[in-house]
């Protein structure tokens, strides 16, 4: 009977311990990967990167696309459509290229670049004056 009620007291304090573990303040939040980071990894973790991103991307069409949210109030669409035609290769070969030619800009974040250098080209739309 005695083992019985040792039980709840050393139950209560093993979830305090592990539930103090669980509640504690969070690591350092995920860097933004910059030219920097780019220029230092390989051609490997950069395809890495690029595939997390093109998943992200996905992962987040998909869920738009259930939602119906305008095309105004979210840039996946454009996205999309500014990298349609291109590889991860080719994504790669430009961002290397785009460091390799501004290399005082490597503390420019690499979505920027692939935005800037990438998609808003791929994607603008010719007007009439």
């Amino acid at each position: 009977m005695r083992v019985k009620h040792l039980l709840g007291p050393a139950t209560v304090a093993l979830s305090m311990l592990v539930g103090s573990a669980v509640t504690a303040a969070p690591s350092d939040p995920a860097p933004i990967i910059t030219g920097k980071h780019w220029t230092d990894s390989d051609a490997n973790l950069k395809k890495a990167y690029l595939l997390g991103v093109a998943n992200a991307l996905e992962v987040e069409r998909a869920y738009q696309q259930r939602r119906a949210v305008p095309d105004t109030q979210t840039l996946v669409p454009k996205f999309s459509a500014g990298l349609q035609n291109q590889t991860l290769d080719s994504v790669r070969e430009t961002i290397d290229r785009w460091y390799a030619a501004n290399p005082g800009q490597l503390d420019r974040p690499v979505m920027g670049t692939i935005w800037f250098e990438i998609v808003v080209p791929a994607t603008k739309t010719k007007r009439t004056p």
